[in-house]
């Protein structure tokens, strides 16, 4: 076992001992996480409060855990960039990543572009650097092993030995119970997972990246505008013409009022499905309407706008729910507090946005790697904690 490991069993152990002592029913180290991570639905001490955040913010430092041996994924060079799976154990759960070239590309749409809003400009110019993309949106099957913990509960059925990298991601915050069926009816295995907040986005990125000890997380806003056009300058990444659509995408025309199943249109040029339509995706980036007057005339690299709010938050691609124009590669929304409006919870939940099921997102890998510091701030900078919606106030981070 890890000195890691150690300490984080250490720290559970003495946390759970104070919430003994407040006299707060919590019956596992996972209600301990959830307490702080969904605002609780128990009466907690401002000091204990404090500590739960600081706890919260410390272990999102630290948390490693070795990568699984995967040779195709192992590049350290542009040149090495491979499409690879990855296997999520014990489910057997696959998922494909496609390399993406770095390069400049400009970021918006010009005036003249049909029913474009005001916050897709100025135009500017973008530098990406290299990186890998989800072939596909994540699926339930995906990430209902997060969402429900079946990977565990597989281990136990099977008196599986847990990995070292099973030990790290173990300990990781995950999602409360769901209190409906979060699927809508629509459908299940082979469709995109819906309805999780932006919160719960990253912190299944953060899971699957102690899973299998490789980085993942949320595109940024520039990274997902810049696979979608694959190199492309039109409204569309297969020109400009919306009566093509259906070639590519799901939208409110041919959906039949619900998601599809990812996958059954064609890519764009660079490989990647469903980047127009079936669920919008979420991005790393808050939503902010004139973030691109900051980067005009110039040359930005890898712009990010992290989020210091809970909402709005980027979602990009448009939707089944959708018309033509909000599939746009350039076209842009923010999130809202509305998308969990008939959430019964009290407080409302940070995992679920029951009024967004037309909501989802997939992932990216950067090929060089971010330092440790870099990651805590992605991973918990912004994270919601009260519930409310509102500021964040992240203790250690903020």
């Amino acid at each position: 076992m890890s000195s890691l490991v150690r300490r984080l069993a250490a720290w559970q152990s003495f946390a759970l001992e104070v919430v003994g002592t407040l006299r707060v029913p919590l019956r596992n180290w996972q209600e301990f996480r959830n307490l702080h991570y969904s605002g609780g639905t128990r009466s907690v001490p401002a000091t204990m409060a404090a500590f739960l955040g600081l706890f919260a913010s410390t272990v999102g430092v630290a948390e490693t855990s070795p990568p699984v041996a995967n040779p195709a994924a192992d590049a350290k060079l542009e040149s090495e960039m491979m499409a690879y799976t990855e296997t999520i154990t014990p489910n057997d759960v696959k998922f494909e990543m496609l390399p993406i070239q770095g390069g400049k590309f400009l970021m918006g749409s010009p005036d003249g572009e049909p029913k474009r809003g005001t916050d897709e400009g100025p135009q500017h110019e973008v530098e990406i650097a290299p990186f890998w993309m989800g072939k596909h949106e994540v699926s339930w099957d995906e990430y209902e092993v997060f969402m429900l913990k079946t990977d565990y509960q597989r281990r136990q059925v099977a008196s599986l030995a847990p990995t070292p990298q099973d030990k790290v991601a173990d300990a990781l915050a995950r999602p409360t119970a769901p209190y409906t069926d979060m699927t809508f009816g629509m459908g299940k295995y082979g469709y995109p997972a819906i309805s999780m907040t932006h919160h719960a986005a990253r912190l299944y990125c953060h899971w699957l990246s102690a899973k299998l000890g490789r980085y993942y997380r949320l595109p940024t806003e520039a990274e997902w505008e810049y696979a979608c056009r694959a190199g492309s300058t039109t409204a569309y990444s297969f020109g400009d013409d919306p009566a093509q659509l259906g070639e590519y995408a799901w939208y409110f025309d041919n959906s039949e009022d619900k998601y599809q199943k990812i996958g059954q249109k064609k890519p764009n040029p660079w490989g990647l499905c469903d980047m127009h339509g079936n669920v919008t995706e979420w991005c790393l980036d808050q939503y902010h309407p004139d973030f691109y007057q900051q980067l005009a005339g110039k040359v930005t690299r890898g712009p990010l706008d992290l989020p210091k709010q809970t909402y709005p938050s980027v979602v990009r691609g448009g939707s089944w729910d959708d018309d033509p124009e909000k599939l746009r590669s350039a076209a842009r929304r923010g999130s809202s507090i509305d998308w969990k409006m008939q959430d019964p919870q009290r407080p409302q939940s940070v995992w679920y946005h029951t009024d967004a099921q037309f909501s989802g997102f997939r992932i990216v890998r950067p090929l060089v790697e971010p330092t440790e510091e870099e990651v805590s701030t992605i991973w918990n900078t912004g994270l919601e904690v009260s519930g409310k919606g509102g500021k964040v106030t992240h203790p250690g981070i903020n």
